[in-house]
């Protein structure tokens, strides 16, 4: 059992490091101290030079159910050593000087980090990857998820066009993005893999053993091959206009934050953990 106290836990099995999201009462909710646990996991096996690849998964029933918007451990207005980007500390600000500084870096910021590490990394997914959970499987080089996984952006119930990793035009069709995005439902693990989002589904009981052998597998390469492959297909995604779409939507996201703030309570339209909850599980049937 891993020790709960710790918010990532880390491992290496052979050639394989296992970062793990361990928050599991929370759903693994991410809060900036996740954010900056898995930046310190990620870069402990890049230097590892005996790591060949990355695993990335998530303690408990949920891979991760999103951002840290509800939680004893919201640290919102903490300050954290910046890594991703060079940006004033949000803390002390107010308004989009404040949301601005902060979203570029832990959340755009960081998975673009991630994106660019010179080792392949599997997400491993099981149970919920909502939101905040999808920026962090789409920061991975793919998905392998369980057949109880399910995906969802619900963030436009906020106001928000989409989280601020804006990969769903890249990562499945555009006109899937769009139904994923305008009713805020789940897509299933098989709906996705039909998608081009997720690689593989196998039965939840089978996931981690699948993604070992791939990990393995993948690790017989030699390792400078695999960043320069890594590399070229993510320079191709970028040409192709990934990089700047995100640039453009996340002034978007923006706009959407600062009017929330300015018409209603907050800048989340009002609506906590509990509330995203209850209007989710609302929209797809759930009791």
């Amino acid at each position: 059992m891993s020790d709960e106290t710790e918010v990532v836990t880390y491992e290496t099995r052979g050639p394989v490091a296992v970062v793990m999201l361990n928050r599991p009462q929370y759903s693994n909710a991410q809060n900036s101290k996740v954010t900056y646990a898995l930046d310190a996991a990620f870069s402990r096996a890049v230097d590892d030079d005996s790591i060949k690849v990355i695993v990335l998964g998530g303690h408990g029933k949920h891979f991760c159910g999103g951002h840290d918007i509800g939680t004893p451990g919201r640290d919102i207005h903490e300050s954290f050593d910046r890594l991703a980007v060079i940006w004033y500390d949000h803390v002390g600000k107010q308004g989009v000087d404040s949301r601005f500084a902060r979203e570029s870096e832990v959340y755009l910021g960081m998975c673009r980090r991630w994106r660019e590490m010179p080792k392949p990394m599997i997400a491993m997914v099981q149970g919920a990857c909502v939101a905040g959970g999808l920026m962090l499987a789409w920061s991975a080089d793919f998905i392998m998820a369980s057949d109880d996984a399910f995906f969802s952006d619900p963030v436009v119930r906020m106001g928000i066009p989409g989280v601020e990793y804006f990969a769903h035009p890249f990562v499945m069709n555009p006109r899937a993005a769009k139904e994923f995005l305008y009713t805020g439902g789940r897509f299933d693990a098989q709906r996705a893999k039909e998608l081009g989002m997720v690689n593989h589904v196998v039965p939840r009981a089978e996931l981690e053993d699948a993604v070992m052998a791939m990990a393995e597998r993948i690790a017989e390469m030699p390792r400078l091959g695999l960043t320069l492959t890594k590399k070229a297909v993510n320079q191709c995604e970028d040409l192709m206009g990934a990089r700047a779409g995100m640039d453009s939507v996340f002034g978007l996201h923006h706009a959407a934050h600062a009017h929330n703030a300015e018409v209603g309570a907050d800048s989340l339209a009002g609506l906590d953990a509990r509330a995203m909850a209850r209007a989710n599980k609302a929209a797809d049937g759930e009791a």
